[in-house]
């Protein structure tokens, strides 16, 4: 019998789970290694990547294969364009595919755009851990690896957890850029930790266990891994310009802890959409061309819902999620209510 990939996934979680919760009062250690296995596994082993809605294929762009080493792997990306330096960082199991959609907007403002797929994603090599494991601390170490082929960069766009692993770049790494854009990103390690916890039913044994194998992992304890926390440590120096664009409706990532984390960073920018949720946000016209506007220095201009403003779903008698034509942006500076 031939089981899906989805429900193989349901039944190792399931696993885990009645594993960790026997584990907690006989072998917290035992628990510990098994979450590990689970919070690092990527969700798809699939050596080429995913064609995602809205991408186009890189060999249909006008670009170039590049490839860099990092401690002893191959990172692989493409590049296209000649000018200022922007580069494209993926999320959690994405490849640069899915950020195809923001090459033509770039390049026609005159950008060299570069994407790359991190360890263990796309066509790049496993990582350290192997082909079905990797870290925000490592796709960070992808990207400085890249930066360090290209250079300085006008900006960095990143999307969800690749958003964490910018900020790190930027703070502890080699990356140096004057503008980041950050799309959908989550809040960070802590709540997704936490998460973890509620969903395996995790005890304090295991969790302490857990947070130390995280550390040894990774060299950074999960509580530094918040982008709100890393915000607050970054220089004025090192500071660049933000905009964050999220979905009011992301099912995937809160809006709520983008919102703060603009309403934290002096002079960024929050540009919200409603109904493209947490992926068909990359390959919005809309988006793609705030985005370029805001990498070229330019004002991005919003369009306001006024009194179409969606509201919670909750709320809604009939929820309805816009379509990508309905999806309007509102843009607020810090301290903008």
């Amino acid at each position: 019998m031939t089981i899906s990939s989805a429900h193989k996934s349901t039944i190792v979680r399931s696993f885990i789970c009645a594993s960790t919760r026997v584990a907690e009062p006989l072998t917290p250690s035992l628990g510990a290694r098994l979450a590990e296995r689970l919070w690092f596994r990527l969700p798809s082993t699939s050596p080429r990547p995913a064609r995602h809605a809205g991408a186009t294929p890189v060999r249909e762009l006008l670009g170039s294969p590049f490839e860099v080493a990092l401690r002893g792997r191959t990172v692989r990306g493409w590049t296209w364009g000649q000018g200022p330096v922007v580069y494209l960082v993926h999320g959690w199991g994405g490849t640069l595919e899915q950020l195809t959609p923001l090459v033509a907007p770039l390049l026609d403002r005159r950008f060299q755009v570069v994407a790359f797929d991190g360890l263990s994603h796309g066509r790049s090599d496993p990582g350290a851990h192997g082909p079905a494991s990797s870290d925000a601390v490592e796709l960070g170490r992808s990207l400085d690896a890249v930066a360090a082929r290209f250079g300085p960069a006008r900006a960095v766009v990143a999307h969800s957890m690749g958003a964490l692993s910018t900020l790190l770049a930027v703070r502890d790494g080699w990356l140096a850029t004057e503008r980041v854009v950050l799309l959908a990103p989550p809040s960070g390690i802590p709540d997704l930790l936490e998460a973890l916890r509620s969903e395996l039913g995790l005890g304090e044994r295991t969790m302490a266990r857990l947070v130390e194998r995280v550390r040894r992992r990774t060299g950074y304890a999960p509580g530094e891994l918040g982008l709100a926390t890393i915000a607050a440590t970054l220089t004025d120096r090192e500071r660049p310009e933000l905009l964050v664009v999220h979905d009011l409706l992301d099912r995937e990532v809160p809006h709520e802890p983008s919102r703060l984390l603009v309403r934290s960073w002096p002079g960024a920018q929050l540009l919200s959409t409603a109904g493209l949720g947490h992926r068909r946000l990359l390959a919005d016209a809309g988006v793609g061309g705030a985005v370029a506007r805001f990498v070229d220095r330019l004002p991005v201009e919003a369009t306001l819902h006024g009194e179409d403003r969606p509201q919670p779903l909750a709320r809604a008698s009939r929820p309805e999620v816009a379509t990508t034509e309905e999806a309007a942006c509102v843009d607020s500076r810090v301290g903008a209510a």
